[in-house]
């Protein structure tokens, strides 16, 4: 089983996968050392995001350790995540300087 996918931070919510994924494909990361998986649920493009648990809609997008954005939908385990179920969400520089 070959790891397909990037995760930097084990908090995160999505992975990035490193190649075209088919719907009903797996996708397997690795976390804390063990190989982990998900099943797609669309087709998604090289260099975006799957879900990798479900999520609410309004949570936070975790992705390399940082919040990326929230959720404007409900997005299952193998959701495409992408610009269209995501929104910016307000960040204060300063205070993480």
């Amino acid at each position: 089983m070959s790891v397909n996918a990037i995760m930097l931070r084990p908090i995160d919510t999505v992975v990035t996968i490193v190649g075209d994924v088919a719907k009903g494909s797996t996708v397997n990361y690795t976390k804390d050392g063990e190989t982990c998986s998900v099943i797609a649920l669309e087709d998604i493009p090289a260099f975006h995001k799957i879900a990798i648990k479900s999520l609410k809609s309004g949570e936070h997008i975790i992705k390399y350790g940082q919040i990326i954005g929230g959720l404007v939908e409900d997005a299952p385990e193998g959701c495409w995540i992408s610009h269209k179920n995501i929104i910016s969400l307000p960040r204060n520089y300063e205070d993480e300087l």
